[in-house]
């Protein structure tokens, strides 16, 4: 599992972590993105709550997951679940389906810094690369056809982070044991080898 606030710099590190380890990606974000795309009855649900920077309800999302982690590419390769659980609940929930992980990862990083973070991401539709206006600016010829995630303001992004801060500490209780806690602050590479570090470490232990 690897979790962080928003902007923590999760969607960077699993792609890095998928390409070396070869674990199957699961992000309840993306799950929960392709549910309200296709506008299912759960996807109508889910967006009113999203799109208010708050947790979409856990019968919502609990399922979903259990699904996914039983589809058999998974079961063979193993899986990184991406920013989920996400509170107490969540955790004891699928604790109860007998989903745990062997390395919990915890990306840290100030508020300040995510919050300028959020509030200049940028995506371009035709191509899925994310972009930020100062830390990885876009090149000018697609400035035009850039979207912003409708929950990337700063106010929304203030009321994730209050919401994040107020669930953590219940999720890291469920997994103590499997917890590392990586700097977010340094670069991308850097957050890479403290994470293969601490996968190493726990690999070994089991």
């Amino acid at each position: 599992m690897i979790a962080g606030a928003p902007a923590a710099g999760k969607g960077t590190q699993c792609a890095k972590i998928v390409e070396k380890y070869g674990l199957v990606h699961i992000s309840v974000g993306d799950l929960l993105r392709a549910e309200v795309a296709a506008g299912t009855p759960a996807g109508k649900k889910a967006k009113s709550f999203m799109d208010n920077g708050d947790l979409v309800p856990n019968e919502v999302v609990v399922e979903m997951v259990k699904n996914k982690l039983g589809e058999d590419a998974v079961q063979q390769n193993g899986w990184l679940l991406d920013g989920y659980p996400r509170s107490g609940e969540q955790a004891e929930a699928i604790e109860k389906e007998g989903i745990r992980p062997d390395v919990f990862l915890l990306i840290n990083v100030p508020d300040e810094l995510l919050i300028d973070r959020v509030v200049g991401r940028r995506s371009d539709p035709e191509t899925g690369e994310i972009y930020h206006l100062t830390f990885k600016p876009p090149p000018p010829e697609i400035v035009s056809r850039l979207v912003q995630r409708s929950d990337d303001t700063e106010e929304k992004a203030v009321n994730r982070l209050r919401t994040y801060h107020a669930n953590v500490d219940a999720v890291v209780g469920y997994y103590k044991d499997q917890l590392v806690e990586i700097d977010g602050t340094l670069t991308m590479n850097e957050v890479f080898t403290k994470i293969q570090m601490a996968i190493s470490a726990k690999a070994v232990a089991v």
